[in-house]
């Protein structure tokens, strides 16, 4: 008689875990050229189980990344190219009149929309009104859909990877506040270098896109995803964590640039993912314990999109990521 496979312990699960990001890594170097830094936070933000707001012009390849990653963790992914007339009902679906024409009763079926799947590409998130943008939010904070009346369980894993186009802004919505702040990370997809941007058009002239393989399976990365969350992390890197956000918020103990610049500082929300982000950062490198150095390294990605800067900072053309890097300088652990 044959017995089940008894599922792997996080023991066995971690040893796994560096060996699968190179070989990720590996795959999406057949199809994308350089970006090393948006795919390793990319892959931070994938096996915390959070959603990744891609920042950058057009034409950097954050379609193709996307689309690539989700075909080599064998996983299922749709994209929703967002646009003014862009409706609720476009994302989440919809229900329609059938019709049996045997019994000639007709009844109300739901039809699912591109946001049941595992890799949700949103791309140019911005251009769509509020009203379609909240269609997202249940999506992102509990992993459900209502509509039709009826409330859906999304299945796990589920991960909205949206894209924003900074410099264009005829013709977009500025996200809200409440749905920035369920992105894990944002982060700035820069130009290649000439290197790579040569190579890029050496590769794309013959107009072919090299075969990506799975190395991974759904059940395998929900299993990871649960091991990263219980992994130990130094006492001293979570107080670091907490202090890091905190140091966002104005306010009599603020440091000298939050107060000159910052008008609303990072909630909790922050605080956790900076936690979860070094935890998964340390697990991807192989090292069983994040650090303070885990927790700087995700900073930028998880607190630059959740300041609210004042009129001072607009005027002298300071950045949220200027500010995080001032205090990066400054916040140190107790």
């Amino acid at each position: 008689m044959s017995h089940p496979t008894p599922p792997p312990n996080d023991g066995e699960l971690f040893d796994r875990l560096a060996g699968v990001r190179a070989a990720v890594e590996a795959q999406l170097a057949r199809r994308i050229v350089g970006q090393k830094t948006v795919i390793e936070q990319m892959l931070v933000a994938l096996f915390a189980g959070g959603h990744c707001l891609f920042i950058g012009v057009p034409g950097l390849a954050k379609t193709l990344l996307v689309s690539s990653l989700a075909e080599a963790l064998g996983l299922q992914s749709g994209r929703v190219q967002f646009t003014p007339d862009l409706m609720p009902a476009d994302i989440t679906g919809t229900d329609v009149l059938e019709e049996d024409r045997s019994t000639g009763r007709r009844e109300m079926r739901f039809i699912p929309g591109p946001i049941f799947t595992h890799l949700l590409l949103a791309d140019e998130v911005n251009r769509t009104p509020p009203r379609t943008q909240a269609a997202l939010l249940q999506a992102m904070q509990e992993g459900r859909v209502t509509a039709g009346g009826r409330t859906f369980t999304l299945e796990r894993p589920f991960a909205v990877f949206a894209t924003q186009n900074p410099i264009e802004q005829e013709g977009t919505y500025p996200l809200p506040e409440a749905q920035l702040d369920r992105f894990m990370f944002a982060v700035d997809v820069g130009y290649p270098s000439e290197a790579e941007e040569l190579e890029i058009v050496e590769r794309t002239v013959v107009g072919v896109l090299p075969e990506i393989k799975a190395v991974l399976g759904r059940d395998e990365l929900l299993a990871m995803q649960g091991m990263v969350r219980r992994m130990p992390m130094d006492d001293g890197a979570s107080r670091y964590a907490v202090r890091l956000a905190r140091a966002t918020r104005p306010g009599a103990d603020a440091p000298q640039v939050t107060g000159k610049y910052v008008l609303w500082g990072a909630g909790p929300r922050a605080s956790q993912f900076l936690a979860l982000g070094a935890r998964v950062r340390a697990a991807l490198a192989g090292h069983d314990t994040a650090t303070q150095e885990d927790v700087r390294a995700v900073a930028y990605a998880v607190l630059q999109h959740r300041m609210v800067l004042n009129f001072s900072a607009d005027a002298e053309g300071i950045r949220a990521r200027d500010v995080v890097s001032r205090l990066l300088d400054q916040v140190r652990e107790r």
